[in-house]
C-alpha cells in the first residue's frame, strides 16, 4: 500500500503541470569565470572574450496558454518594483517571437524571481532565453536553433549563451559566438554586494577611463574545447579595474574574504554586482557561505550545471 501511495504521489507530481496545462521552466543564472573587454565595435557594442558557466541557482517561469485570448500577461514574483510591461525583457521576447512566427495565442507567464537585478548573473537574459525556447515548444517548434539565436541576439548579448543550453562556454564577439567547453564541476559561493550595476553604464565607464594600451587584447584560449582549474590563474574581469573606489573596494573585500575562507579562485561576475568563489568541495562551500552571511544578505551556495 505504501509503495502504491508513493507511486500515486509521483504520478500526481509528474503529470500535474500537464493537467493544469502549465509548463514550468528553470532559467539558470550564470557567472563569468573570465571576462576580457576588447575593442568597441561599429554597432556600439564591445567585443569580448568570456567564459560563462551556468549554475543550479536561478528563476522559475510558469507558462499558461490562454484560450480565446491573444494577450500577454506577466506576473513577476519576488520583485519590489517590477518594470513596466513594455520594458520587461520577457514581454519583449514573447512579442518578438510572435512577430517572427505569427503565433497569436495569448500567454500568461508567472515568474518566481530569485536572481537579483543588476547582479551580473544574467537573470534577464536567462529569462528571455527560457521564454523563447518555451514559446517555440508551445507553438509546435516552428523555429530552428539558428532562428532562436537570431532573436536572442536582438534581445541582448548574453541571451545566445542560454539558448545553447550548455553548461560552460567560451563566448566571443558581442556574445553571439558560443563555443561549449568541457569543464570540471565547480562548487561555488555567490555573494551580492548590494549595488545595482547597469551594464551599459559599466561599459561607458571603461570607454571613458582606459587607454588603448589597457584594451583587452590577449586571448586566454587557444584551444576552444576545454579548461581545468589551472586556467583560473589566467582569468580576469576587466570591469573590476574601472569602478569608483567606493564600489571597487567592496568588491575587493568580498573577493578577499572568499579567498580567505578557502576559495581557489574568486572574482566579480559580469559588470557586477555579484562576486563568486570557486571551492574544492561542498564542505568548504558551506563553511564559506556561513561565514559570508555574517555580513552579506545575499549569499548562495550552488554548483555549475553539468
Amino acid at each position: 500500500m505504501k509503495d502504491f501511495e508513493k507511486f500515486y504521489k509521483y504520478v500526481i507530481l509528474y503529470f500535474m503541470p500537464v493537467l493544469r496545462k502549465t509548463r514550468s521552466v528553470f532559467a539558470p543564472a550564470k557567472i563569468n569565470l573570465h571576462l576580457s573587454v576588447k575593442d568597441r565595435r561599429q554597432d556600439g557594442f564591445h567585443n569580448i572574450e568570456s567564459v560563462f558557466a551556468a549554475v543550479n541557482f536561478g528563476d522559475t517561469l510558469y507558462f499558461n496558454v490562454l484560450k480565446g485570448e491573444n494577450t500577454v500577461k506577466i506576473d513577476m514574483q519576488g520583485l519590489k518594483s517590477p518594470l513596466p510591461l513594455e520594458e520587461n525583457i520577457i514581454f519583449k521576447a514573447v512579442s518578438l517571437f510572435r512577430e517572427k512566427t505569427g503565433f497569436n495565442k495569448g500567454v500568461k507567464i508567472r515568474v518566481k524571481k530569485r536572481i537579483p537585478l543588476g547582479g551580473g548573473l544574467g537573470g534577464g537574459s536567462s529569462d528571455a532565453a527560457a521564454t523563447l525556447l518555451t514559446m517555440n515548444k508551445l507553438a509546435g517548434s516552428p523555429c530552428r536553433r539558428e532562428d532562436l539565436l537570431e532573436m536572442a541576439g536582438i534581445l541582448g548579448s548574453d541571451v545566445p549563451f542560454f539558448i545553447h543550453e550548455t553548461a560552460v562556454a567560451l563566448v566571443t564577439g558581442r556574445g553571439e559566438c558560443v563555443f561549449p567547453l568541457k569543464a570540471p564541476k565547480l562548487c561555488l559561493v555567490l555573494v551580492n554586494s548590494g549595488f545595482h550595476s547597469e551594464t551599459s553604464a559599466a561599459y561607458k565607464l571603461i570607454d571613458q577611463n582606459r587607454t588603448s594600451a589597457q584594451t583587452g587584447k590577449n586571448n586566454v584560449f587557444i584551444n576552444k574545447s576545454e579548461f581545468d582549474e589551472k586556467d583560473f590563474s589566467h582569468f580576469t574581469n576587466d570591469f573590476l579595474n574601472f569602478f569608483p573606489e567606493t564600489q571597487k573596494s567592496v568588491y575587493n573585500e568580498i573577493i578577499a574574504k572568499l579567498r580567505e575562507f578557502g576559495a581557489q579562485y574568486a572574482n566579480l561576475s559580469g559588470s557586477g554586482a555579484t562576486c563568486f568563489g570557486v571551492f574544492s568541495d561542498r564542505g568548504q562551500v558551506k563553511k564559506a557561505a556561513k561565514a559570508m552571511r555574517k555580513k552579506w544578505s545575499f549569499v548562495r551556495e550552488c554548483f555549475s550545471i553539468m
